[in-house]
């Protein structure tokens, strides 16, 4: 039998973990840059159109260019949200919640080197890629996130979590300048101007550069984390136990459940943000890549920041309010972004998402993390329900963008329902804080 005495002990706050889990926001974070946010996009749309015409054929069926890259997000979030909560389970009970990180992070980093072969001859090559570069980075998350209430202690989560954020944005800055160079001067590396290998190589540093420095986490965080297993026990069988037992805890949770619902609503806006933004600006307003790659950057540059203030913010007004603040910023962002017409005000929009973008994901972590029962051991399991909820939301919010340009014919409707999601997460956000004001109200009294 195996019992806790058999795993490695982990003291919370130990300075050498922390900056190991935090290394594999630097190393992960240039997918969503790189491939999600900025070049991919772009060099998906270019050879994905001929003049006026954007239908593409996939396995011989035509379909509109920007549905199907919306659809593969979606298709690829759906099986992460399908099969993560199983994962995840049998991760706890195994305690080999490391390995399955592991697995993710090789199925996402190897798909991205993939990507180097993909061009106009090899549609369904690129997206098959794309989409399991998107599983890899999606899966791995799930027991990356499942680490910080492991390592950091409560006061320190809010600070821990926005430093892994910042540290990403950096990572995926400074990779992108060096991808950004390439494809803007290749005449410096021997490469002809009107060659699209500048951004095909840009897909091959992401697979190295992911796998390279994931190795430094990988090195540093326990093999076990609260092992369960016993021998000739199935991890199948007693993972689907482990995750019943878990969902039963989050519904009797009010707080949790709200939070849980709430965070869905915001993730749909934001995620689908991300990934939309790069091909709105090109196909909606005609910003070539000298505008949108440097006008990405900023967004991550300025992500920085906002990871960092609103962690301050929230250490004097609370988690919740301060993330409030970014969900009512969010909302104003949306509407304005449906009446841009130029690139000034399309570089505006984007510094203000950069801001809130840093803060309502770190907040959202954090935030969550400190939500949890204090006697949990299932971690990994618990924050595979609030990974679950961001890949369903991912799936939500990019098909129905897809959904909403098919019908309209234009994108810009799809921004404008994006605000609709931001009000639904505010009205649910609103409702567990009168919950938590109420409790604490109880509480003084009951105190006194």
């Amino acid at each position: 039998m195996i019992s806790r005495k058999d795993v490695q002990t982990i003291e919370k706050g130990d300075k050498r973990i922390v900056r190991g889990w935090v290394m594999y926001d630097w190393a992960n974070s240039v997918y969503q840059l790189t491939i999600a946010s900025a070049i991919f996009p772009i060099y998906y749309n270019t050879i994905t159109r001929s003049g006026d015409n954007f239908t593409v054929s996939f396995f011989g069926a035509p379909i509109i260019n920007t549905v199907l890259y919306s659809w593969a997000i979606a298709a690829a979030y759906l099986l992460v949200a399908i099969g993560s909560p199983l994962f995840s389970s049998m991760a706890d009970f195994s305690g080999r919640r490391k390995a399955f990180m592991r697995a993710f992070t090789m199925i996402g980093a190897l798909a991205c080197g993939a990507l180097f072969f993909f061009d106009k001859d090899h549609i369904e090559l690129g997206i098959i890629a794309f989409a399991l570069g998107t599983i890899g980075y999606g899966g791995s998350i799930v027991f990356y996130n499942s680490f910080l209430p492991v390592i950091a202690r409560p006061e320190d989560q809010d600070r821990i979590s926005a430093r892994g954020y910042s540290m990403g944005y950096l990572g995926g800055v400074v990779l992108l300048l060096f991808n950004l160079l390439m494809i803007m001067k290749p005449g410096l590396f021997g490469i002809a101007a009107d060659s699209s290998l500048p951004a095909r190589i840009s897909f091959l540093t992401v697979f190295v550069w992911w796998i390279g420095f994931s190795q430094i986490t990988f090195s540093r965080l326990p093999k076990y984390t609260f092992r369960k297993r016993i021998k000739r026990e199935s991890v199948l069988t007693n993972g689907y136990k482990e995750l019943r037992v878990v969902f039963s805890r989050i519904k009797q949770s009010y707080k949790l459940s709200m939070f849980l619902t709430g965070f869905f609503f915001l993730m749909m806006g934001v995620l689908t943000t991300m990934f939309m933004a790069a091909t709105y600006g090109e196909k909606e307003m005609g910003l070539k890549e000298d505008v949108l790659i440097p006008t990405i950057l900023v967004i991550q540059l300025v992500g920085m920041l906002g990871a960092w203030m609103f962690a301050r913010i929230s250490e004097k007004l609370g988690n919740l309010r301060a993330l409030m603040i970014t969900i009512v910023a969010w909302t104003l962002i949306c509407i304005g972004a449906y009446f841009i017409t130029n690139t000034i005000q399309f570089v505006t929009a984007a510094f203000f998402i950069g801001i809130v973008m840093g803060g309502s994901q770190s907040l959202s972590r954090s935030t969550y993390s400190k939500m949890l029962p204090d006697d949990t051991t299932d971690h990994t399991s618990f924050f595979s329900f609030y990974d679950v909820m961001e890949k369903l939301a991912t799936v939500a919010g990019t098909f129905s963008f897809g959904v909403i340009e098919a019908l309209t014919g234009s994108m810009r409707f799809s921004v404008l329902a994006i605000t609709v999601f931001f009000i639904l997460s505010l009205f649910f956000m609103l409702l567990l804080y009168r919950r938590t004001r109420i409790d604490a109200k109880y509480s003084i009294q009951s105190a006194t």
